[in-house]
């Protein structure tokens, strides 16, 4: 069976191997990639050598390779293709109700029970219409599969019964637990029983995993959990993306590469790279990078690395910064293309003192990959763009060397925060207070989600993660983008430097019409919007005052809310966490570890 056409994009966030969907007339499961009918020679591919590396790493394959979705079947141009799609789940609900004493009750019937896709009612001798049951099993590792109804109704005292089931609905507000499963023997459960993972009504996970084919399973040992089909905990894709733009620290590892027998091999320090830039084949070589730079990467060569081993962002933040009058080409086959403005345009304002440059990028490519899924918990990158490598997600194939990948064209503006400021506001004493109260709350998250490999991401990322939420919605009313059409990166690369990046990206010419950097030149109106919109929240003083602690549901959030900072989740790169605004300005918590000490 075929799925219907669907955007590359889609393909990648909402519709990848794994999803469950809701079709017209049935519900069905996104199959791996293994089941992907089209010819892979036929799909050019997506060339960006930084993400395979890092894509590579992560799912321990000597090479993946990156290529687009396939395009619909409707393009007159282009190989025939389809994604084969698994019917799922294999239990319906009968669309008439019966009237109970109780309130209504549907039947409960497996997929062999039904003709042409209906069920014929013994009762009414005629077919009547199903729909899936909303009620699946699941587990953290992404593995799905029907519930066993049977052993749920008998607490598998009774397996062996197999007379009718039935789903009751006993009140009008659907709440689970108004939701019965009820067989003609006269044993039920509840469905909130289910619910209550410390109940383990459900068992085990048997390592179900119907999107690579009928009873392909893989070993498990965890607690099976109850799975709403349609909800949004069911399918969390785990992507990665690069800002494709000049890698200085990869380039001049090549350079130094090729010059180490010629000499600098025994350079040490900057007086013995002195006289190596005497010698002309090697000054020449190294004429577009500074002493610091040459010893950073001798030093990395030494060890064995290479740039493409660094990090994601520090490559992206380094080329941010090496942006000057213009950094890149106006040609339209350019990837990237940058500029800096001069050091006046964020004017004299109290907090413009903090901002080291604002660099407006006119053009720019994300390349997004997807590399697997998980599900009821997301699997995030860490602060420096990484994923890590210990996370159990789920297989997007039994065997593919290759990953759905889509690029998106954009364009963006840079704002890079001096070190020293960062540097001098960690020193404060309330600072460090309201950082212990943070990672308090952290802690507390990590003690609930045993299996967590997330790292408190420190101070400096927070506070800037929080610039980027409130810079984001300021820019969103006046750049000609909506909020949830902006994504932010952050970068907190202690020793290296620290900024943030508000940009858009679409497949098409959508994503390049000039509006963010129309924001940059126009950036101290636009920070001193951002700064003065979070003083105040329309859920002070409940938000300003609130400090994590437990059970208050919120253990990864300081000052901040739906009514202050928190935006679209696809716009965030951390699921909408760790964000405070008392680091931005002062709030009414009084906490005086804002970074920004006015808005004027």
């Amino acid at each position: 069976m075929e799925s219907p056409q669907l955007r590359a994009s889609q393909m990648i966030t909402t519709f990848g191997p794994g999803a469950m969907v809701d079709l017209p007339q049935q519900s069905v499961i996104v199959g791996g990639l293994d089941g992907w009918q089209y010819d892979l020679g036929d799909i050019p591919l997506v060339v960006e050598p930084r993400l395979a590396g890092k894509v590579a790493m992560v799912l321990s394959r000597p090479t993946v390779a990156l290529r687009a979705p396939p395009p619909s079947r409707d393009q007159q141009t282009g190989p025939k293709t389809g994604v084969t799609v698994w019917q799922f789940p294999e239990w319906f609900v009968v669309q008439r109700p019966k009237r109970v004493p109780s309130g209504y009750r549907r039947r409960l019937v497996r997929i062999e029970a039904l003709d042409n896709g209906k069920y014929f009612d013994p009762d009414e001798r005629k077919k009547i219409p199903v729909v899936p049951v909303r009620f699946v099993r699941g587990c953290t590792a992404g593995h799905v599969g029907d519930i066993d109804w049977r052993a749920l109704v008998h607490g598998g005292n009774d397996p062996a019964c197999r007379r009718e089931l039935w789903i009751e609905e006993r009140g009008t507000s659907g709440d689970l637990s108004e939701v019965h499963v009820v067989c003609e023997c006269g044993k039920e459960q509840c469905m909130s029983i289910a619910a209550d993972r410390n109940r383990k009504a459900l068992g085990f996970c048997d390592g179900s995993r119907p999107w690579l084919g009928p009873r392909t399973r893989e070993g498990c040992h965890e607690q099976s959990r109850l799975l709403i089909r349609s909800a949004s905990n069911a399918y969390f894709p785990q992507i990665m993306s690069v800002i494709s733009i000049p890698d200085r620290a990869s380039e001049l590892d090549r350079v130094v590469r090729t010059k180490w027998e010629a000499g600098l091999k025994i350079v040490t320090d900057k007086t013995l790279l002195a006289s190596m830039r005497t010698i002309e084949s090697i000054g020449s070589a190294l004429k577009n990078w500074s002493d610091e730079e040459v010893l950073a990467a001798i030093q990395r060569v030494k060890q064995g690395s290479h740039g493409e081993d660094r990090p994601v962002k520090e490559a992206e933040f380094e080329a941010l910064m090496a942006a000057s009058g213009q950094a890149g080409s106006y040609d339209e086959a350019s990837d990237f293309m940058a500029q800096r403005l001069s050091a006046n345009v964020c004017g004299k304002s109290a907090w413009a003192d903090n901002i080291d440059r604002v660099v407006l990028v006119h053009r720019l490519r994300e390349v997004v990959a997807l590399l697997g899924f998980t599900r009821f918990e997301a699997a995030s990158t860490d602060k420096d763009g990484e994923l890590d490598v210990d996370v159990r997600r789920a297989a997007l194939a039994t065997d593919a060397d290759w990953v759905p990948t889509v690029e998106n064209r954009g364009e963006g503006v840079f704002l890079a925060i001096k070190a020293e400021k960062v540097a001098a506001w960690l020193e404060r004493p309330d600072v460090k207070k309201r950082g212990q109260e943070l990672e308090q709350g952290f802690n507390l998250w990590l003690a609930e989600h045993e299996n967590a490999h997330r790292v408190f991401p420190g101070l400096p990322y927070i506070m800037l993660h929080s610039l980027a939420h409130a810079l984001l919605t300021a820019v969103s009313l006046e750049c000609g983008y909506s909020a949830s059409a902006l994504r932010e990166r952050v970068y907190a690369l202690d020793g290296i430097g620290y900024g943030i990046l508000i940009y858009t990206g679409t497949s098409d010419a959508e994503g390049t019409l000039g509006g963010l950097v129309q924001t940059g030149r126009e950036i101290a109106r636009h920070m001193r919007h951002a700064l003065e919109s979070v003083l105040l929240c329309s859920n002070d003083p409940v938000c300003g005052q609130h400090t994590p602690t437990a059970d208050d549901g919120q253990p990864l959030l300081g000052n901040a809310c739906h009514g202050c900072l928190l935006i679209s989740e696809t716009s965030c790169e951390q699921h909408n966490e760790f964000l405070d605004r008392s680091l931005l300005v002062p709030t009414l918590g009084g906490c005086n570890a804002e970074f920004f000490g006015g808005v004027a």
